[in-house]
């Protein structure tokens, strides 16, 4: 027994080969071998021991005593689980919770450990769609990229950075793998490698945009890159590599400082993209192309978002739409409205 004040030893620290810990050491092993990013297999991770701080606290230890009773009542605590600030979490947040539960329990029962999946008939929370908090007009957009001071060498770095967001629409992550010899400007594309899914597509870039890149590489890159050089785009002032959180604290920075009211980094930019690019008539297809999206009902979103084309149907149909309301008709004699009736139809008519 521990001692008060001291943790207690959790059941997969403990060693036991038949245990929920080992088994879900084996299945991050085999997440790794079938290519699965870290990132996922740490969110996983993260997510799995959640789970089992819960069953140890109950006293289930092992895969074969996880029913789906079991389950639900872990739903439950999540449903009413309460974070530090006091707020529960989202649907959403419950539903990634849940998910890696399913997937887990589905991989146990094909290595035949359980006799049943207990989660396969766990029905996960409905997922709320929500639209993107802010997105830029063109106008913002270029406020934005104004910002940088071209003065300085790393302003013009930065400008060419903003540029390529905006342009290209491309994640963060997607954003600082960026080679030199990504970028195409005969053609006016951008390689983009290994990206969400470990899948590599070609984007278009904009002729500025390219601009910007080859004044930077010509200018600057080579004046900030350390020996040896591992050929990577966009390099910090110590020659190395962004790592994805310096690159999200660039570009809020300049957001910020445009003083829009409107909050965001990289991301923002990658909304602005895609909404604009709809708005001015761009196919939801390409967009979702463009995006790197799987599926279409990710992209479609932007279809919410892209207000502009609505907005103009609404303006013209609607008779309330506009300040100026169409004055209204004189009034008239109700005899001048009764039909003409014949010498005929009078009897009828009566």
């Amino acid at each position: 027994m521990p001692r008060k004040g001291e943790r207690r030893p959790r059941s997969y620290e403990q060693g036991d080969p038949d245990g929920l810990g080992a088994w879900l050491g084996r299945y991050l092993e085999w997440l790794r071998v079938r290519g699965y990013s870290e990132r996922t297999v740490g969110n996983r991770q993260n997510t799995l021991e959640q789970l089992l701080e819960w069953l140890d606290a109950r006293d289930v230890t092992r895969p074969q005593a996880v029913t789906r009773p079991v389950l639900e009542r872990y739903q439950r605590h999540l449903f009413y689980l309460r974070k530090a600030d006091g707020k529960p979490l989202s649907f959403r947040a419950q539903h990634s919770r849940l998910v890696p539960v399913r997937a887990y329990f589905r991989w146990l029962a094909k290595q035949g450990v359980t006799l049943a999946n207990p989660a396969a008939d766990l029905e996960l929370p409905r997922v709320e769609r929500r639209l993107p908090k802010c997105v830029l007009t063109a106008l913002e957009a270029e406020k934005v990229l104004d910002q940088p001071d071209l003065t300085e060498a790393l302003g013009l770095r930065d400008r060419a950075i903003l540029e390529v967001l905006y342009s290209t629409g491309i994640r963060r992550s997607e954003l600082v793998r960026l080679g030199i010899y990504d970028l195409d400007a005969e053609r006016g594309t951008l390689t983009v490698r290994q990206g969400k899914g470990k899948k590599d597509r070609v984007v278009p870039i904009g002729e500025r945009a390219v601009h910007w890149v080859e004044r930077y590489l010509r200018q600057i890159r080579d004046g900030l890159v350390m020996p040896p050089d591992e050929g990577v785009l966009f390099l910090t002032r110590f020659g190395e590599g962004f790592k994805p959180e310096p690159m999200t604290h660039l570009v809020r920075g300049y957001i910020d400082a445009a003083d829009l009211g409107k909050t965001g980094a990289c991301h923002l930019f990658r909304h602005t993209c895609a909404t604009l690019m709809h708005e001015n008539g761009a196919d939801i297809r390409h967009i979702q192309e463009l995006l790197g999206h799987a599926e279409l009902s990710t992209t479609e979103v932007y279809t919410h978002v892209a207000i502009r084309q609505l907005k103009a149907v609404h303006a013209a149909t609607h008779p309330g739409a506009a300040l100026a309301r169409p004055p209204v008709a004189a009034r008239r004699d109700p005899a001048e409205l009764q039909p003409v009736l014949d010498a005929d139809d009078v009897d009828d008519a009566v």
